[in-house]
């Protein structure tokens, strides 16, 4: 197979705004050394993470997206500085182009990948690297993945599109559910639950048995019961107190106070996100006389991504997209999807 030496994608050439994103048509495609995939891009999902990348957000300087872009970052990447320019884009479905020797796999198989990927080490068992942040991701026509990263989802009867839509809603969704034991039965309350991360985590938690409640605006209320939520909160209504076994957030900010007093006693409270505001107040007392569990997850269990892709070859979880832009459209992707004006992912196609 003879592939050409360039090829199409975008590079992220500093931190910054959307002028930081450079459309090239002459980026160098990678060879695959031992152990090393050539994956031709099929699709790639807009995220948070990629912006808040792209702005440096992840600096232990920057609070808000405002600072980052008025501020110069140097070690915004989830591991620290990144090494631009940089190819980002964490959610791939692809199809396997090139398998270097040792990699078990052929040409033609359709694959997928977890955004975070898993990197423990002595000392630091929960070690991953982000796709898009510490290696290339999948905004260019190809990408070079470890093929020890990559899953076959060959057998899904799951477009392209929605593969795509899945690695960082439902990689992020599954994990906090996964870490704060949610089971059948259960009463689950979800924060920004019309987005990609909450209304992956209605449909899995709906999945598990769990009867759920979502906070969302009133205009998304109908987009997040269609995914299994049995009613929603609108995100500026009050919230009942002692109502909820587990409270899955990607919010965080000025309601969260609330959310730890809408848990029962005894409650898990898991956050994966910030995007009202990183920094949060609440009365201890309302945590530890109520034996409340608080949870970080951001590292993803192999198991995790594993369940996801059982769920995606069987055909038992589906995405909900509402729009699909060309990859040369990225900053316009972006731009809507900073919006919030729709419910659910939107995907780049190259």
């Amino acid at each position: 197979m003879t592939l050409p030496k360039t090829m199409s994608g975008v590079f992220l050439t500093c931190h910054g705004g959307p002028e930081a994103l450079e459309w090239r048509d002459d980026i160098p495609v990678p060879t695959p050394a031992p152990g090393q995939v050539l994956v031709r891009v099929a699709a790639a999902g807009v995220n948070n993470t990629d912006i808040n990348t792209r702005i440096g957000w992840y600096s232990s300087d920057v609070t808000g997206a405002t600072d980052a872009v008025d501020q110069e970052v140097e070690a915004g990447g989830w591991g620290g500085a990144l090494n631009f320019p940089r190819i980002q884009g964490g959610d791939l479905c692809g199809i396997v182009e090139i398998a270097g020797p040792e990699a078990g796999f052929t040409s033609g198989q359709r694959v997928t990948c977890p955004i975070n990927l898993p990197r423990p080490r002595p000392g630091n068992p929960t070690g991953f690297i982000v796709l898009g942040s510490e290696i290339d991701g999948a905004f260019a026509q190809y990408c070079l993945v470890q093929a020890d990263d990559l899953y076959d989802v060959s057998a899904s009867p799951l477009s392209d599109n929605e593969i795509a839509a899945i690695p960082c809603a439902f990689g992020t969704a599954e994990a906090m559910l996964t870490r704060s034991g949610v089971t059948a039965g259960q009463k689950v309350l979800i924060t920004g639950a019309s987005g990609g991360v909450g209304l992956a985590a209605v449909q899995l938690a709906a999945l598990r048995g769990a009867s759920v409640w979502g906070v969302t605006g009133a205009a998304k209320a109908e987009a997040v019961k269609s995914q299994g939520a049995t009613a929603t909160f609108n995100r500026d209504a009050s919230l009942p107190t002692d109502m909820f076994d587990v409270v899955i957030d990607v919010v965080g900010g000025p309601a969260w106070a609330d959310l730890i007093l809408a848990l029962k006693p005894g409650g898990h409270y898991a956050v994966a996100g910030a995007i009202a505001g990183p920094i949060v107040q609440a009365d201890l007392r309302d945590i530890y006389l109520r034996d409340i569990t608080i949870h970080g997850s951001t590292h993803q269990p192999f198991e995790v991504f594993g369940r996801l892709v059982e769920l995606m070859n069987a055909g038992r979880i589906k995405p909900l997209i509402s729009k699909t832009y060309p990859l040369k459209d990225i900053a316009t992707a972006q731009e809507d999807f900073q919006s919030k004006t729709f419910p659910g992912k939107l995907v780049l196609v190259p």
